[in-house]
């Protein structure tokens, strides 16, 4: 039992994991001698390696009966004062009522992604955004969090894969789903105009998608695991990338980039901070719908316009400024 102890619930993705650790950290300035408990997916784990603000992680896997077990009944256990709620859903108002909390909050049916889920909270707020960052921090807040940071601590990553000399730019070309995915012929000839300035393009991606990639020129390839997408990204000059769990890693990081934006909002799911440009076509829709196919919004994004936006980004950058542009 951990009666002065706070849950967590975020059980992922990379992305939704990056957003919600300026909130975990706030929680844990704020609660300094309470013990923070996070529960979620064991792939995830890599981000939170030695992380100090997180005393204790609990895996949470469906895919093995063993380990589920595992987890149910180590969350049983914990009987915390406090749980939180940050991805919204069903099932992890369950993960987290599992718990036995004195008290769980969570997002309003207004904002919860399963508004059902509201109703399994003890308490709920509706949290005013506009990003997914905010929203965490405000529902940190109305639990008590008086100590609020912004920032994210990642570890340091190591090494892996390709050895690339001198200053590359990364790119993640893959995400979630294919509506989000910039037109992988793009990258070729971004590299090619990056070439001219004596960068190298660097595209990571998972072996799964990685012979796709190598039909491409003026592209090196890089596969990694999430340790060594955090070691490369950390060296990389700067971040190509579209709405996906590697651009907020770089966000998170502090990068010099370029986000390639379509049918989904930047204003909700963008690179949260101050060091990159967004590029999105004027006039399309907004939407999730998980198409299989490249959305047309993505396609109508040019490899001229995110250079030339890219190379405004490094020159400001230089400078000392920011990437308005």
């Amino acid at each position: 039992m951990d009666s002065a102890g706070i849950l967590v619930v975020r059980l992922g993705a990379m992305g939704d994991i990056i957003h919600a650790l300026p909130a975990i950290t706030s929680l844990k300035l704020s609660f300094p001698d309470r013990r923070l408990i996070w529960a979620l997916h064991p792939r995830w784990m890599p981000l939170l390696e030695g992380n100090p603000y997180v005393d204790q992680t609990i895996h949470f896997d469906r895919l093995s009966l063993a380990a589920l077990r595992r987890s149910s009944s180590s969350l049983r256990s914990l009987r915390p004062a406090l749980a939180i709620d940050f991805q919204g859903l069903i099932k992890s108002a369950l993960i987290a009522r599992l718990s036995r909390p004195r008290v769980l909050w969570g997002f309003d049916k207004s904002i919860a992604r399963e508004p059902l889920a509201s109703f399994i909270y003890t308490k709920t707020v509706k949290t005013a955004g506009p990003h997914r960052v905010d929203r965490n921090l405000q529902l940190a807040q109305a639990a008590g969090a008086n100590t609020l940071t912004r920032h994210s601590w990642l570890p340091q990553g190591r090494p892996e894969g390709l050895a690339v000399a001198g200053d590359f730019v990364l790119a993640s070309p893959f995400a979630g789903w294919a509506g989000k995915q910039w037109p992988l012929a793009n990258y070729k000839h971004l590299g090619e105009l990056l070439r001219r300035e004596g960068l190298r393009l660097v595209a990571n991606a998972s072996e799964q998608h990685a012979d796709v990639l190598r039909g491409l020129e003026n592209i090196a390839v890089h596969t990694s695991s999430i340790a060594g997408l955090i070691d490369a990204t950390r060296r990389a000059v700067a971040v190509v990338g579209v709405d996906s769990g590697p651009l907020h890693l770089a966000a998170a990081l502090e990068k010099p980039g370029v986000a390639i934006f379509g049918p989904t909002d930047p204003v909700q799911t963008g690179p949260y901070g101050e060091t990159m440009a967004v590029v999105r076509a004027p006039g399309w829709e907004t939407t999730y719908r998980r198409d299989g196919a490249t959305h047309p919004s993505m396609e109508a994004v040019t490899p001229e316009e995110v250079f030339s936006t890219l190379m405004r980004v490094l020159e400001r950058q230089a400078h000392g400024a920011g990437p308005r542009v």
